[in-house]
């Protein structure tokens, strides 16, 4: 896709290149390097590879309907979206890797449990039991608003809902079924991704 297709200028292609690098420098330094490094070798007993994999391809596959519904026009936004998207795009960044750095030795891309897991309740887990995710979610919708574009907020909410719905289904089931009662009990006080809704 060129500028000209979906941004309203070169400035504004780059300035949306950028935040999307900035997202994957921050997943390799806070959501693989720090997290290794705290768990000092700890093996993670991985389960699920498959919603890894759903994962990893959820990322192109968003991009391109992202960019598709964006330079069809189907429900355009006004040009200040861009500069909202942007910032949404960032608070997503920096959402994410505040739930990760609270969940610290805890955090892996994969779906699994370490030796003496913990139920970590403190920061944004307080309230919802997936703020990774939700940091996701709100990049995602930020990059629709970045292309100023409803439909492709509307598209990426849907993908969303499909491929981390299915993750966070198999997530939790192997959560409970290794952390037991007490992963049920945190269940009951909170929500998925969004406090107080789901």
């Amino acid at each position: 896709m060129t500028s000209s297709l979906v941004f309203t200028s070169n400035n504004a292609l780059i300035g949306f290149v950028i935040v999307f690098i900035c997202f994957f420098v921050a997943e390799q330094i806070g959501g693989v390097i720090i997290p290794a490094k705290r768990r000092g070798g700890a093996r993670v007993k991985r389960s699920h590879v498959l919603s890894n994999i759903i994962i990893y391809f959820s990322w192109p596959v968003i991009l391109f309907l992202i960019f598709i519904f964006a330079a069809i026009d189907i429900v355009p936004l006004p040009d200040w979206a861009y500069y909202i998207g942007l910032a949404v795009m960032i608070t997503g960044i920096v959402f994410r890797q505040w739930a990760i750095a609270v969940l610290g030795r805890y955090f892996s891309r994969a779906i699994g449990v370490q030796k003496e897991h913990k139920i970590v309740e403190s920061g944004p887990y307080h309230l919802i039991r997936h703020p990774s995710y939700a940091g996701v979610l709100i990049f995602w919708v930020g990059m629709g608003l970045a292309v100023q574009s409803i439909s492709a907020v509307l598209i990426a909410l849907a993908v969303f809902c499909l491929v981390y719905g299915y993750r966070i289904y198999v997530e939790e089931k192997v959560l409970i079924n290794e952390l037991g009662d007490s992963y049920v009990e945190y269940m009951k006080r909170t929500k998925r991704v969004i406090p107080y809704i789901i």
